[in-house]
């Protein structure tokens, strides 16, 4: 790196932030004010990122490089929060706290920052930053796929279903229904389901309703229904464990290969998958490792449910002062075989999802025609 954007940097590094008055500081209000931040969207964080490595790189000062970044941006709030960030280091703080301040970055990013600024590499910071946003980009796209065919197949089938049993099968039923005949055997069974559908549809669907809102309200029932569903289904159990170990260990060996020790890149970490049972586990494991002299491999053994592949490299990379190698074998190797999990989970899913297509359609379908091919034999069969 040359000399001008070392001293960039250390400039960046060593202002003070100027003080606020009492009025000045923020007031936290219950329920409006959270601490998570309101982050930009993962494809414009991937090119920014990108971008200001790039001019970073080519000697740009960090100030210059946001001010260019965001000149005709077409995100105007994110040019907004960029210029207001470039603005601050301009004024003499941070680059760490200028990004801090704007409450647009998680901690992870803000780690990252920090790490480049000590160690003098800031562009190479920002070139991971954007690297691992490629890397979760990828997972959710994936995970995204898998969720949309059934978000849309089974309420169009179920609507489907509701207005054959409350439309269809009645008009059926009064043009068969007439004189003596009564109705035995299947053709029964749907006028009776058609019945119960008339009489309960609302009430099911608002059932139906509530519990896709709980699950999407209710972190503890998402986590509920993970972990039971991950105890009964082995592949969905490595994909889940696979990509949250993927996330931490990324998060782990960016913020490691940038000067970050151990303990304070494990809690960064922590807060890539929080709300899963690894927030809590990383946590403890670093306290542990920190506070307690733990050995590492040996914290993480004990303290968290990672796979024992995790703690035999970690113990590896102890012993023979190559945990930054032993990190980046980790990531890479969950992250294939996240690749293979997806895909293989995927296929199943599909296979189930277009199983209970056929089956609902079919059902639909019997529902209304099979009454009326019935009809004639059993009323035939009464009339002897």
């Amino acid at each position: 790196m040359s000399n001008l954007q070392s001293q960039s940097v250390a400039a960046d590094a060593t202002a003070k932030p100027k003080k606020t008055s009492l009025a000045q500081k923020e007031i936290k209000i219950p329920f409006l004010d959270s601490n998570k931040p309101k982050t930009f969207k993962t494809k414009a964080l991937i090119q920014f990122y990108k971008g200001v490595a790039s001019m970073l790189r080519a000697q740009i000062n960090t100030a210059d490089a946001l001010k260019y970044y965001a000149d005709g941006l077409p995100d105007k709030v994110m040019a907004d929060a960029l210029i207001k960030i470039k603005d601050d280091i301009a004024s003499g703080i941070s680059v760490y706290d200028a990004f801090r301040r704007s409450k647009r970055f998680d901690d992870m990013t803000l780690g990252l920052i920090k790490a480049g600024m000590d160690s003098g590499k800031l562009d190479s910071a920002f070139k991971d930053l954007a690297e691992r946003a490629e890397t979760d980009l990828k997972f959710k796209k994936q995970i995204r796929k898998i969720v949309l065919i059934p978000s849309f197949v089974f309420p169009g089938l179920i609507i489907a279903f509701i207005y054959s049993q409350t439309k269809i099968v009645p008009q059926i039923k009064d043009m068969v229904v007439t004189g003596d005949y009564e109705p035995q055997g299947p053709v029964r069974f749907f006028f009776t389901l058609s019945d119960f559908v008339i009489k309960w549809w609302p009430l099911g669907v608002c059932i139906l309703i509530a519990i896709v809102l709980a699950f999407v309200l209710s972190d503890k029932l998402r986590q509920t229904v993970t972990v039971l569903a991950m105890s009964k289904i082995r592949i969905l159990r490595k994909l889940i464990q696979g990509v949250r170990q993927a996330t931490f260990l990324g998060v782990i060996k960016l913020l490691h290969s940038n000067g970050i020790n151990m303990a304070k890149a494990i809690r960064t970490s922590a807060t890539a998958v929080k709300g899963t049972p690894f927030h809590d586990e990383l946590l403890q494991a670093a306290d542990q490792y920190e506070k307690a002299g733990v050995p590492l491999a040996i914290a993480f053994t004990k303290y968290t449910s990672v796979d024992d592949q995790v703690v035999h490299m970690l113990a590896i990379g102890e012993k023979s002062a190559s945990m930054g190698v032993q990190l980046s074998m980790l990531t890479q190797m969950y992250e294939d075989d996240c690749d293979q999990h997806m895909e293989d989970f995927t296929n199943i899913l599909n296979f189930f999802v277009m199983g209970g297509a056929v089956s609902l359609v079919a059902f639909v379908f019997l529902s209304v025609f099979m009454p009326v091919f019935l009809m004639g034999p059993e009323m035939m069969q009464q009339a002897m």
